[in-house]
């Protein structure tokens, strides 16, 4: 599992069994909020559980910052079509500072998203099984 003595910032796994505070904003957004005392994370989405996934996300980037070696998994694909039919692809390391994922935006241009980005959006892969 993990060592919890050898570091005073918890692990992100506890993090995800702590039920977050909800907040509504005024632009319609939800802020989530986890705390492990005195740690706390705060993430904002369209949707309360995409809220909760950006704090989650950023518990484990901060867990990153005092442990070089812990590795955060991507939520996402490498390429997947969204709930809304947008195609996403990630790009490759050596274009990463335009963002992780490139998409079409609805003028038809080609655009760039970091993750943080698409979870505050609530991006999600569609299912792969087809409802009737």
């Amino acid at each position: 599992m993990y060592d919890t003595d050898r570091s005073a910032y918890p692990h992100p796994d506890e993090f995800k069994v702590k039920r977050p505070e909800y907040t509504e904003l005024e632009d319609g957004y939800y802020r989530a909020t986890i705390e492990i005392a005195p740690f706390k994370v705060v993430g904002e989405s369209r949707t309360k559980a995409g809220a909760r996934r950006v704090a989650l996300y950023r518990a484990a980037l901060t867990y990153r910052s005092y442990h070089p070696s812990y590795r955060v998994e991507n939520p996402y694909p490498d390429e997947f079509v969204d709930q809304e039919g947008t195609r996403w692809r990630r790009l490759p390391p050596s274009q990463q500072e335009l963002g992780d994922y490139a998409f079409v935006g609805p003028d038809g241009e080609e655009d760039y998203a970091t993750i943080e980005q698409m979870l505050m959006w609530d991006i999600r892969p569609a299912s792969s099984q087809e409802e009737d």
